[in-house]
C-alpha cells in the first residue's frame, strides 16, 4: 500500500488550497496585476476562475443533508435480470458463411457494436469473426478486441447461440481492413442504414453470403434496429452485452484492487499524515466501506463537440474552433444558440466545478471517497480544483494504483475506459457529468443489475447556474427536490431507444 501514502498525503493543504482558491474573490486587488501578464506567461487555455463563487463559498461550509438515505440501496423495482430467452437456443449445423464488422467509435460504442454483430450472426444464420476495433482518430489507440475482453469467455458463453471464430480460415485469407480500403468490393457491405431492420439483412447481405461465402460490413455502429425485432434477438443481444463481454483478467484484477482500496482507508499506522482524521471525523466510519465514481466527461473532444462557453475565454475559445475544425472538418460547427440557450436547454456538459455543487447540494460531505472516471480532463488540474476542494478525498486510477500496476494500460484509452467502467460498476453510486456512450452504457448495466446510479437533471441545473442571485438553501433545495427520482429508478425503453441503456422490458422479467 505504500503507493498510497502520497496520494494521501499531498491532501494535508487541501482546505488551504479550498482558501488560496477562493483568494481573487475576497482579495480582488492582489491579482490584478496579473491581468497584464506577458503573451509568453499564457497558453491555449487559461485556467477559469470560479464561475459560481458565492455557491462555491457556501458548499464549503455545508452542512450533511440526508447522509444515510444518500447510501441506501435500491429497493426491488419489480424487476429482474433475464437475458435468457425463454424457450432453448438451437445453435444450427456450423455455418461455413462468415460475418465481418468493423467498428468505429471509443469503448462503449464498439460494445453496443458487437452485441449488435451477434444478432446480425443469428439473423443471417452465419458464424461471425471476432469484431475489428477500429484505431479511434482521437484517441489513437489500437486495442483489439481481445486486448480488452476475455474472448474465451465471449465464445463459452454464446457457444449455444452462435457460431464465433477467432480468425478467418485460409480460404478468405485476403478478408482484411487493408483489402477493404484499397477499392471497391463486391462483398463489403457499405449500405447499411442506421437501425436497419432483420429484414433488410435478409433481403441484401444473405445474397452476399450466398455468392462470397463472406460479406464484411462496415461501417457498422447503430447499424441494427431497436425496434420490431423478435423477442429472442433481443433478448440475445441483452446477453451479449451484461454476460459475455467481460474484461480481460489483468483489468479485473486491477479493478478489484482500486475498488478495495477504495472502501478501505488506509489505518492511521499506514498513512504518513493525519490530515483524514482531521477532515472526516466520526463520519468516515459511518460511511466506511462505501464510494462514488463520478464519470467526469470533460476531455477536450467533449469541450469542443458542445459548442459551449467554458470561461477560458478568447484562448480557449479559438483553441476549441481550431480543434473542431481539424477532427471534424466542419461537420460540427459552432453552435446557432448562445451559451444561455444551450444551458438553459440542458445541452452543456458540467464542468468540474459544477458537479462538484451538484454532490454537494445531494448530501455528500468532505468525507466521501470520490473516484474520478474520465480520460484527460481538459484543462488538467486546475480545471479540477474547485471539485477537489470539495471533495478531498477524491481519487483517480493514478493516486490509486502504482505506475507498475498502471504499466499494462498506460496510453491506452479502451483499457483505460475499461478500468474505469468496471470501478463504476462496483460503486456503491454511479454518477455521469454528461450523457454520452459511457453514461449510457454504465447507466444500463446498473439499470439491469438495480444499482444506484444519479442522472443529473441537466436542463434544471443550466437554469440554476445562470441564476446568479440564486442562494445555498434555494439550490439546494431544487437539486434535492429535482433528483429525487432521477437516482436508479426505472424507465421503460421508449421506441427507438437503445436496449442497452434502457433494459427493461426486453432484457428484464417481471419479478
Amino acid at each position: 500500500m505504500r503507493h498510497l501514502h502520497s496520494s494521501y498525503s499531498h491532501r494535508g493543504g487541501a482546505m488551504a488550497g479550498a482558501f488560496v482558491l477562493l483568494l481573487p474573490f475576497l482579495f480582488p486587488s492582489l491579482f490584478t496585476s496579473l491581468s497584464h501578464a506577458s503573451p509568453s506567461m499564457l497558453s491555449e487555455w487559461n485556467a477559469p476562475k470560479p464561475r459560481h463563487s458565492r455557491l462555491l463559498k457556501s458548499a464549503l461550509q455545508r452542512q450533511t443533508l440526508n447522509e444515510q438515505q444518500l447510501w441506501m440501496p435500491l429497493a426491488n423495482q419489480g424487476w429482474k435480470t433475464c437475458a435468457e430467452s425463454d424457450t432453448p437456443s438451437t445453435l444450427p449445423e456450423k455455418s461455413q458463411r462468415y460475418i465481418q464488422v468493423f467498428l468505429d467509435g471509443g469503448l462503449n460504442q464498439q460494445r453496443m457494436g458487437i452485441c449488435d454483430a451477434v444478432a446480425v450472426a443469428k439473423i443471417l444464420n452465419a458464424t461471425l469473426v471476432i469484431p475489428h476495433l477500429e484505431v479511434n482518430p482521437v484517441w489513437q489507440d489500437s486495442s483489439t478486441f481481445m486486448d480488452i475482453f476475455d474472448v474465451d469467455h465471449f465464445i463459452n458463453v454464446l457457444k449455444d447461440d452462435i457460431s464465433i471464430v477467432k480468425e478467418l480460415p485460409d480460404d478468405f485469407y485476403w478478408s482484411t481492413r487493408e483489402y477493404y480500403a484499397t477499392a471497391i468490393r463486391a462483398n463489403r457491405v457499405k449500405t447499411a442504414p442506421i437501425h436497419a431492420s432483420a429484414n433488410w439483412y435478409i433481403e441484401n447481405v444473405s445474397p452476399i453470403l450466398q455468392s462470397y461465402g463472406i460479406a464484411a460490413i462496415a461501417p457498422f455502429s447503430h447499424r441494427l434496429a431497436f425496434d420490431n425485432m423478435p423477442k429472442d434477438i433481443q433478448r440475445l443481444r441483452c446477453k451479449v452485452n451484461f454476460q459475455a463481454l467481460v474484461f480481460v483478467p489483468h483489468i479485473r484484477a486491477l479493478g478489484d484492487a482500486l475498488v478495495s482500496r477504495l472502501k478501505y482507508l488506509p489505518s492511521e499506522s499506514e498513512s504518513s499524515t493525519n490530515y483524514l482524521k482531521d477532515v472526516t471525523d466520526s463520519r468516515i466510519q459511518q460511511g466506511n466501506g462505501k464510494f462514488v465514481v463520478l464519470h467526469l466527461r470533460f476531455d477536450k473532444d467533449m469541450a469542443a463537440h458542445s459548442a459551449c462557453d467554458f470561461g477560458g475565454g478568447k484562448a480557449e475559445k479559438l483553441a476549441l474552433a481550431k480543434y473542431r475544425q481539424v477532427i471534424w472538418q466542419g461537420r460540427v460547427l459552432n453552435s446557432q444558440f448562445t451559451d444561455e440557450e444551450l444551458r438553459s436547454q440542458g445541452r452543456c456538459p458540467l464542468t468540474p466545478e459544477e458537479i462538484g455543487l451538484l454532490l454537494a447540494a445531494l448530501g455528500f460531505d468532505n468525507s466521501t471517497r470520490l473516484y474520478l472516471a474520465s480520460h484527460k480532463v481538459y484543462g488538467g488540474e486546475a480545471r479540477i480544483s474547485t471539485l477537489r476542494s470539495l471533495f478531498p478525498l477524491m481519487e483517480d486510477k493514478k493516486s490509486l494504483a502504482s505506475s507498475e500496476e498502471r504499466a499494462r494500460i498506460k496510453g491506452k484509452a479502451s483499457l483505460l475506459a475499461a478500468l474505469d467502467y468496471y470501478v463504476g460498476m462496483h460503486s456503491d453510486i454511479f454518477i455521469s457529468a454528461s450523457p454520452g456512450n459511457m453514461h449510457n452504457a454504465v447507466v444500463g448495466h446498473r439499470t439491469y443489475l438495480n444499482l444506484k446510479t444519479v442522472r443529473p437533471n441537466m436542463a434544471l441545473l443550466g437554469q440554476l447556474f445562470l441564476n446568479k442571485s440564486v442562494t445555498w438553501p434555494e439550490f439546494q433545495e431544487a437539486v434535492v427536490e429535482g433528483h429525487e427520482n432521477r437516482q436508479g429508478q426505472l424507465r421503460q425503453r421508449k421506441p427507438e431507444q437503445s436496449i442497452y441503456t434502457y433494459p427493461v422490458p426486453d432484457c428484464m422479467c417481471n419479478a
